[in-house]
């Protein structure tokens, strides 16, 4: 069963930096598009990032500029830098895989809290 686990959460100040990483398991992990998804409190679950397995990426317009999605095949990871964090992208981020398909797999969630 395709596990896929999250790790890099935590707190930091308005302006700062967090990397986030997501270790997956199972194979053929370089055939899947990739991708990090958020929620914050009362508020639907939205696009942060995507990564094809060709490289190409794809961001949601509030993080467009600052944050950036990679991946590392070899690894089975996927990360995303996130700079000139602002309390508004406070919320638990998600991990997906295959995020347009029925057989999506989501990983379990890492806290991300942008406060002073």
């Amino acid at each position: 069963q395709v596990q896929l686990v999250e790790s890099g959460g935590g707190l930091v100040q308005p302006g700062g930096s967090l990397r986030l990483s997501c270790v997956g398991s199972g194979s053929m992990f370089s055939i899947y598009t990739m991708g990090w998804y958020r929620q914050a409190p009362g508020k639907q679950r939205e696009l942060v990032a995507t990564i094809t397995s060709g490289g190409s990426t794809n961001y949601g317009t509030s993080v467009k500029g600052r944050f950036t999605i990679s991946r590392d095949n070899a690894q089975k990871m996927v990360s995303l830098q996130m700079n000139s964090l602002k309390p508004e992208d406070t919320a638990v981020y998600y991990c997906c895989r295959s995020p347009d398909s029925p057989l999506r797999v989501w990983g379990q969630g890492t806290q991300v809290t942008v406060s002073s």
